[in-house]
């Protein structure tokens, strides 16, 4: 899942400077031999921990928006349990995926006091996803090719504000289905993606920046996450990760388009993953944002744990 733990919509005087409509997505979240699960069927749990740093917010032209300071840290854990069945479809086992984020710290700086930038934390918005993990294509060395689709919702069951310009909650339900995969060029050398496709579904109770709105329905976005990785050594696997992100359509506040708040960015860098055994991995990635528009342009690094139950 980055992802980003966050929900914005900023206002400065009386004039909207700064758009950020889209909830909470993976960027990043997933990263090396994203197309396979690393020991077979059963119970999994991953734990991720981002720290997300931030000195800007861009406008919709990419320029920080125009404000003495716009800076924000934070810090998020998400919880992830998953299972996969033994049960065969369509040539793979079908599975769950459970994700429960939890915004913790957040220090937010505008220079005003934080009079245009006011924030929350506590609890995310839930990801539930039903998937299918179909069988590897194998070669005479290994596997080659390995993918999954899943039918991910995220249900608004997080801490909402609508006085609050960040909100760990994006108070709407939203669809956000992928397909994920990973190809061997090599027993070693292996690249991986994963594409999703967001719909977002109305908010009712709009931020206070649109006034007396009846609703707000954010745009649709394509987003994914792509890496590549060598290992060198049977424990070790090092390389290069990423995510992109852009919103395809425009926001719709009372069921009109609203011009200039469409988002997009995009990010690089570098990663790792040690596996201590078939059943407990450890991955670091980090990731440094780029061309960010109607959102925070910053640098962000997880850490996730894997275990597979056995």
């Amino acid at each position: 899942m980055n992802k980003k733990i966050l929900s914005l919509a900023l206002i400065c005087s009386s004039a909207q400077i700064f758009a950020s409509d889209l909830p909470t997505v993976n960027l990043g979240m997933s990263s090396f031999v994203d197309g396979a699960v690393p020991a077979g069927t059963g119970w999994y749990a991953q734990t991720y921990f981002q720290n997300y740093s931030a000195d800007s917010i861009r406008d919709a032209n990419g320029d920080k928006v125009a404000l003495p300071k716009s800076e924000i840290d934070y810090q998020s854990i998400v919880q992830q349990i998953s299972y996969l069945s033994d049960v065969k479809v369509a040539g793979g086992n079908i599975g769950l995926n459970l994700l429960i984020p939890v915004l913790g710290h957040m220090d937010v700086d505008d220079g005003l006091n934080n009079q245009a930038i006011k924030s929350q934390r506590g609890m995310g918005d839930i990801m539930i996803g039903p998937f299918i993990q179909f069988d590897p294509i194998m070669g005479e060395n290994g596997p080659k090719f390995s993918h999954r689709i899943e039918f991910q919702v995220n249900v608004p069951t997080g801490k909402y504000d609508r006085n609050k310009d960040i909100n760990p909650s994006a108070n709407a339900v939203s669809l956000d289905p992928y397909w994920s995969a990973t190809y061997w060029f090599n027993p070693k050398w292996t690249a991986s993606t994963r594409i999703h496709y967001l719909y977002n579904f109305k908010n009712d109770d709009p931020n206070y920046s649109f006034g007396d709105a009846d609703d707000i329905q954010a745009g649709q976005a394509v987003h994914a996450n792509f890496a590549t990785s060598y290992a060198v050594s049977p424990q070790l696997r090092l390389g290069l990760n990423g995510y992109w992100l852009k919103q395809i359509t425009d926001t719709q506040v009372n069921g009109e388009d609203v011009e200039g708040r469409k988002e997009q960015v995009w990010a690089i860098g570098p990663g790792a993953m040690y596996s201590f055994d078939q059943h407990d991995h450890l991955a670091l990635n980090a990731y440094f944002e780029q061309d960010a528009e109607n959102r925070p342009q910053g640098d962000s690094v997880i850490f996730r744990y894997i275990h597979h139950f056995h």
